[in-house]
């Protein structure tokens, strides 16, 4: 048995993994899931990291945790991974890239469909979506009822891990590997296998069909995908 700790990307919550948990349990595994700070104007990724801690902590969580980061999770697994030993992380859906990288790399990771999705400031300073546009982002593979659950449960999302420096500098010794998705509107699947083979020193990422939730759309398959992580 492998404990599979899932950290939720931006607008998200521990919510979004309702449908891979049952999925991975079948294999025998075990998972945690947790609300990072997301909704909190001030948090950043200091908070993030200790969130995903406390939330091993009271697991009892040891050294054989396999951690996936979704989207805008996987820059807080790296620095989860700084404080505590992990046997992988997994980046699904997202491909950060460190300083040394590239500008023009760092520039095209997200889609032009994505950025120019209109985002509305509430007065804590935190963005939200229209419904149409969160579908259109996150959801555009899922089934109706699936998606309108789904955006119902989205929450503001605050701007400091999205506007302060990474502090990241260097990838965690640790096995990591990368999952990303063929229609993703939200990661350009050209940059994101190109920072894939960075993340990997020279490995090649995991492309799955679908959407940017394919913990939603695809959960039996993406389950499969990390059970076989574990034999990796």
């Amino acid at each position: 048995m492998t404990t599979f700790v899932l950290v939720h990307g931006a607008y998200h919550g521990a919510w979004c993994w309702a449908r891979l948990t049952p999925e991975l349990e079948r294999f025998g595994h075990r998972t945690i899931a947790m609300d990072l700070p997301c909704d909190d104007a001030q948090a950043g990724y200091s908070q993030y990291t200790a969130t995903v801690l406390a939330a091993m902590d009271a697991a009892g969580i040891g050294e054989d945790a396999i951690v996936v980061g979704h989207s805008l999770g996987g820059f807080t697994i790296p620095l989860v991974a700084e404080k505590r030993r992990v046997a992988r992380l997994v980046f699904l859906c997202t491909a950060p890239t460190i300083k040394g990288a590239p500008d023009a790399l760092r520039a095209r990771m997200v889609t032009d469909e994505y950025l120019a999705i209109a985002r509305f400031t509430d007065d804590a300073g935190r963005t939200v979506f229209a419904p149409r546009d969160a579908r259109k982002a996150f959801f555009h593979d899922c089934d109706e009822p699936t998606a309108a659950w789904a955006i119902s449960q989205l929450r503001p999302q605050g701007s400091p891990p999205l506007a302060n420096p990474w502090p990241v500098t260097r990838w965690p010794d640790v096995p990591r590997s990368v999952i990303l998705t063929r229609d993703d509107c939200a990661i350009r699947l050209s940059a994101g296998l190109e920072a894939a083979r960075v993340i990997l020193d020279g490995g090649e990422a995991i492309v799955l069909e679908g959407s940017h939730s394919p913990f939603l759309s695809r959960p039996a398959q993406l389950a499969g995908v990390l059970h076989g992580l574990t034999r990796s």
